[in-house]
């Protein structure tokens, strides 16, 4: 294996592997900021030392034994042997007399400390929007730079937000936990968008070699099961939890056996996971019963549900999906909730109708970087036989997009687009 190998095993075992890392340092050492730090750490050790004894059978599990070590230097180092370290310098010693740190054990269950994780990053003590930014950061291992993409803002404004919402986690001292009653209540809100943007990441991943990250949906859907049952009766868990188990019915299809891109009408409907589709649907319907149809995630839901309900593209009620964007619009004013809208739009009044909305929101700063505005704009021009201007939107989405699969689909319709020209002179 070389030395690139070993670094590409190194990032995506890091992917993986991050959020386990922190979630079982946090129960251990209480202490979120420290163990974002640790696994920070671990991966600088497997950057220093895999390239020269290559990659451990359970990579996994030698990061965790070297983040525990490292715990436990850190612990000793300070020299605050009160009781609460005395404790924790014990219990760490005592793991790594257990076992040898090739085969330190990984706990694979990690979705209750996964979501005290969310929790813990949701205090209201932090602004909204740090909230968000710093969960992502622990919890899907994105960078700054993926981050500020996902919320459409400047990488320096995100990467403050996450200096300053460790500093004040750290300087704080607040409880890694699940609170309960009105503190759980208070935290909701930011924990389901946390969720949801965590479930967004892994299924259309905004930077990789990979469209999908299938175990980031995985931990979303689970923890979005397990907020219906710890909220019960908000509305909103069961409508995020509709839109995640609608949207993963299509996973298998999203992709070719080469690991490309299937767009959403070319996609083998038989082969959409159906009992996740009734799953999502009864959730969708619990949402109503609670009042939350016309809520955001609800909304969303519903949207995907006219495509799990349609057994062929062309029985698709777009005019509907175009009205519930429009309802969305309404609620949040979101240039990239009325780009969807457009595209609902050009399926149910033509392409001339939707570019025109699409014209409009050209100049909106927060899609000044976003791929997907000259996509749109290119597969609008397309259809309207505009083949050169389709080129040319093509090619500036492709510039944008930080995904490799992505890019390569854009490419491919850079290259249509040229023949249809040429053809068309």
């Amino acid at each position: 294996m070389t030395a690139a190998d070993v670094h590409r095993t190194i990032l995506a075992v890091w992917r993986i592997e991050q959020p386990r890392l922190i979630t079982g340092l946090s129960r251990m050492l209480r202490d979120v900021t420290l163990a974002e730090d640790l696994t920070q750490e671990a991966l600088v050790a497997a950057l220093e030392h895999w390239p020269a004894t290559g990659v451990p059978e359970r990579p996994g599990a030698w990061l965790m034994a070297t983040a525990k070590r490292r715990a436990l230097d850190d612990l000793r180092r300070r020299d605050m042997l009160g009781r609460k370290h005395e404790m924790l310098i014990r219990e760490l010693e005592q793991e790594q007399q257990a076992m040898p740190d090739s085969d330190a054990a990984l706990d694979d269950d990690i979705g209750d400390e996964l979501l005290r994780l969310i929790f813990t990053a949701c205090h209201p003590r932090l602004s909204r929007e740090s909230r968000a930014a710093l969960a992502l950061r622990m919890i899907c291992g994105l960078t700054t730079e993926e981050i500020a993409r996902a919320f459409l803002q400047p990488e320096t404004t995100i990467a403050q937000r996450i200096v300053r919402a460790k500093r004040t986690l750290s300087d704080s001292g607040l409880a890694y936990e699940t609170p309960r009653g009105e503190e759980l209540s208070e935290r909701l809100a930011s924990v389901l968008e946390v969720v949801y943007l965590i479930f967004n990441e892994g299924y259309t991943a905004a930077r990789g070699d990979e469209w999908l990250r299938p175990q980031l949906c995985s931990d979303a859907l689970r923890m979005g099961r397990v907020l219906t049952l710890v909220a019960p009766q908000e509305s909103e868990a069961h409508g995020l939890l509709a839109l995640m188990e609608l949207n993963a019915s299509r996973i298998a299809t999203r992709t070719d056996a080469a690991g490309d891109p299937v767009l959403l009408m070319d996609q083998n409907r038989a082969r959409w996971d159906h009992l996740q589709i009734r799953r999502g649907l009864l959730a969708l319907t619990r949402a109503h019963e609670l009042g939350g149809a016309r809520r955001f995630y609800a909304l969303q839901a519903a949207i995907v549900a006219c495509h799990a309900r349609a057994s062929t593209p062309a029985e698709t009620d777009w005019l509907r999906i175009a009205a519930l964007y429009a309802e969305l619009t309404a609620l949040v004013r979101s240039p990239v909730i009325e780009l969807n809208r457009a595209v609902a739009v050009g399926m149910a009044e033509g392409p001339a109708a939707a570019l025109a909305i699409v014209d409009d929101l050209a100049h909106e700063p927060a899609l000044k970087s976003y791929h997907l505005l000259e996509s749109v704009r290119g597969d609008l021009l397309f259809k309207l036989a505009r083949f050169a201007e389709a080129r040319a939107a093509f090619e500036a989405a492709a510039r944008l997009a930080g995904n490799k699969r992505e890019h390569e689909l854009l490419q491919r319709r850079v290259v249509e687009a040229a023949r249809r020209s040429e053809i068309a002179r």
